[in-house]
């Protein structure tokens, strides 16, 4: 007897008419693990009990129509990404209009082709697949950026906060809602070559001296190390962050001194950001600035550091990163063990 657990997507077909779904059975059983319902009622508590990675749902059902379930799974955050798929004899463009405004991902016609409900679901299927990946590789850029943060005794909340404070000053500068998500997602590993700087450098309470400081220079080299050399946008963009987010624009920077616009302009924003939140957070080597007095550094810094445009930026929506910094404050308690008081 075959025990190995099920791996199929699951499906839940939604009918009041058992002759549809016997069809729909016929249609999906062999490549699915398939849950029926045969009202609105039993379909919610399937979908409740046994999440499905997909609903073919009709419209016409008594008690509770279609639209009325569409509508109650969209409203609850757990079951609103699951992709709905009407499968309806309502087949007017204004029906179809109503089904997709409710937030179903397609539409299909009775009498329907099985090789067209087949491909429907294949589809999207594989769009909820790549939407998972993406999920799940942002996750783990985010769990490495914060096992860096805590190996450096900071808190995690500082790659939140200095990452939507890049989010914000991409915006500012002109990039499009795309190409600053993928910042926002790329910012928080810019520091995790630190997992591979000795305890004794990282940690060390002191000043390094000049050999320690050489071993300190070398975490972007094995940030980007780390991350590796890989075609996808996301992965690329924060291996050059982790490399040259601590070049500085006037060339005394490192691993490599670059200078100017010489230095990845993502790389410029996240330098700054994090010098800022660096400055306004507490340490355990430092109480947290006062913004009046950060922002004095910056502007200090301009070109030397930082891009005088950035500056520039940054100044005119402090105010939204401001916002930014009250939202993801640091837990007291937090705080309280940095400076072991």
């Amino acid at each position: 007897m075959n025990t190995s657990p099920d791996m199929r997507r699951t499906l839940l077909l939604v009918d009041d008419e058992s002759t549809n779904l016997q069809v729909l059975r016929h249609t999906l059983q062999a490549d699915y693990r398939l849950l029926f319902a045969k009202d609105g009622p039993t379909a919610l508590t399937l979908v409740a009990q046994d999440r499905p990675d997909l609903i073919l749902l009709d419209i016409m059902m008594p008690g509770m129509s279609g639209y009325e379930v569409c509508t109650a799974l969209k409203r609850d955050d757990a079951t609103r990404p699951i992709p709905i798929i009407f499968v309806t004899a309502l087949n007017e463009s204004a029906d179809e209009q109503k089904g997709l405004e409710l937030g179903a991902v397609d539409y299909i016609a009775k009498p329907f082709s099985p090789p067209i409900v087949q491909a429907r679901v294949r589809t999207h299927l594989s769009l909820v697949q790549a939407t998972e990946v993406r999920e799940t590789r942002l996750q783990i850029i985010r769990c490495l950026g914060a096992a860096a943060e805590y190996r450096d005794n900071e808190t995690g909340l500082h790659i939140v906060r200095m990452s939507h404070y890049a989010w914000r000053l991409a915006r500012e500068i002109g990039y499009s809602d795309e190409a600053a998500d993928e910042l926002l997602h790329a910012a928080p590993m810019h520091d995790v070559g630190k997992i591979g700087i000795p305890d004794g450098v990282l940690l060390k309470p002191g000043k390094l001296d000049t050999a320690e400081w050489a071993i300190m220079r070398q975490h972007p080299i094995i940030g980007a190390r780390i991350i590796g050399d890989h075609p996808s946008g996301l992965l690329r963009l924060a291996a050059s962050i982790a490399l040259h987010h601590h070049e500085k624009w006037d060339g005394s920077g490192y691993p490599h001194g670059l200078a100017g616009l010489a230095i990845p302009q993502p790389a410029r924003i996240v330098a700054l950001v994090d010098v800022f939140d660096a400055l306004t957070s507490i340490r355990p080597y430092k109480p947290a600035w006062p913004v009046d007095e950060a922002m004095d550094y910056i502007r200090q810094q301009s070109g030397r550091h930082f891009e005088p445009a950035l500056v520039e930026a940054f100044e005119r929506c402090l105010p939204d990163i401001l916002i930014f910094k009250e939202r993801w404050a640091d837990e007291p308690s937090e705080l309280t063990e940095q400076v072991g008081t």
